[in-house]
């Protein structure tokens, strides 16, 4: 598995993270973190017009109980290996809501 270039950190006013998107899935689900740390998430939009990442946003906006605002994809926007930003929680307030959001599944 070839490592990518983005780590899970903090940022100056919040924290920033890997995320690998599966487009056109079954269905919006966060799947669990990959042994690199970047979070897997799959969407059942397509990677077209942005539709894909507009559904990455409103997913994490969910599970990280934020406005959707708050999070910015920053970083590959066309591809699927992204670096997106959340402001107003740190990494470990993200990631506890990330795993807390798994098990509600």
């Amino acid at each position: 598995m070839a490592k990518h270039k983005f780590n899970f950190s903090e940022g100056v006013a919040g924290a920033a993270l890997p995320v690998k998107v599966t487009p056109r899935a079954r269905a919006n689900q966060i799947v669990g973190f990959a042994e690199d740390g970047t979070l897997k998430v799959r969407v059942t939009a397509p990677p077209v017009g942005g539709a894909a990442n507009e559904a990455v946003i409103a997913l994490l906006a969910e599970a990280l109980g934020v406005a959707k605002g708050k999070i910015e994809i920053v970083a590959g926007h066309t591809s699927t290996q992204k670096l997106v930003s959340v402001v107003g929680l740190n990494p470990e307030q993200v990631h506890q809501r990330l795993q807390a959001a798994m098990h509600d599944v």
